[in-house]
């Protein structure tokens, strides 16, 4: 009988951790509307290219009308527009310069290129920033130990900086990464499901995060959203050293967004 007891409580409780697994992942899939509308957009532009306009416009159409569309179903709000708007503009400047120094390249044509770079690729930015955004207020995100302003601002800044300056000067992201690891070594974010909270070192979630985003991004040049130089003759994996700059994009996105959010909360007490 003690047996039987000690069986259906261990069975109790994995069906408990499932339930909280799937409302986990629902909760996630909700929060990733935006990527997943890019990702779908770009498996549809290549393999059953569109009329009338080059593919990389019609990427652009898509993309703006998906934004309206979560702002007008309420997906999004006006604050969360301002933010992904941001993230649009530091995206597609950091495009500019990155093709302009080859890093990679956006081979096809397109009447909305600016200087080789398809205006459609600021909102791959804008959606990780929607994906944070979404996924903070559904899992009603909470930081403890968030390091002082004078901290994480000069922090972010710099890990942006590095992704331009070490063109020309030395790389210095494994020091930024040594950096983050000493600022937030305290830092948990706390999140909510079924009414049940859990929490996660803030570094930990920060490569769980840049690694998935490593992974969407050998979908990504798959479908040919851009073109690495080792890529131009056939496709190839992404290489592995590549999640280091996602996850440094990913410090990037999430500072700016929880910095919004510490002073949004002080002004909306």
């Amino acid at each position: 009988m003690i047996v039987q007891m000690r069986q259906f409580g261990r069975t109790s409780r994995l069906i408990k951790a499932f339930v909280q697994l799937v409302r986990f992942g629902w909760a996630q899939a909700q929060s990733c509307v935006f990527p997943v509308v890019i990702f779908a957009s770009l498996a549809l532009t290549k393999l059953a290219p569109l009329p009338l306009l080059p593919r990389y416009d019609w990427l652009l159409v898509i993309c703006l009308l998906m934004q309206w569309w979560m702002v007008r179903s309420g997906l999004e709000t006006r604050d969360e527009l301002k933010v992904i708007t941001l993230f649009h503009i530091i995206g597609l400047a950091l495009e500019l310069f990155k093709v302009h120094m080859g890093s990679w390249s956006y081979p096809e044509e397109g009447h909305t290129k600016i200087f080789g770079v398809p205006l459609y690729s600021g909102f791959m930015y804008a959606s990780v920033a929607s994906y944070l955004c979404q996924a903070w207020r559904r899992l009603k995100v909470e930081l403890v130990r968030w390091p002082p302003f004078w901290m994480v601002v000069p922090l972010a800044a710099a890990i942006y900086l590095n992704f331009f300056t070490h063109h020309y000067w030395l790389d210095v992201r494994w020091w930024l990464s040594a950096l983050v690891m000493v600022v937030f070594w305290r830092s948990w974010v706390t999140y909510e499901v079924g009414g049940i909270r859990y929490r996660m070192p803030l570094v930990l979630s920060f490569l769980l995060i840049g690694f998935f985003i490593w992974i969407a991004e050998n979908i990504a040049t798959f479908f040919g959203a851009w073109q690495y130089p080792n890529q131009a003759k056939a496709w190839s994996l992404v290489h592995l050293g590549k999640v280091s700059s996602w996850c440094l994009l990913v410090i990037v996105s999430f500072l700016i967004v929880a910095t919004l959010k510490q002073v949004k909360g002080r002004s909306h007490p």
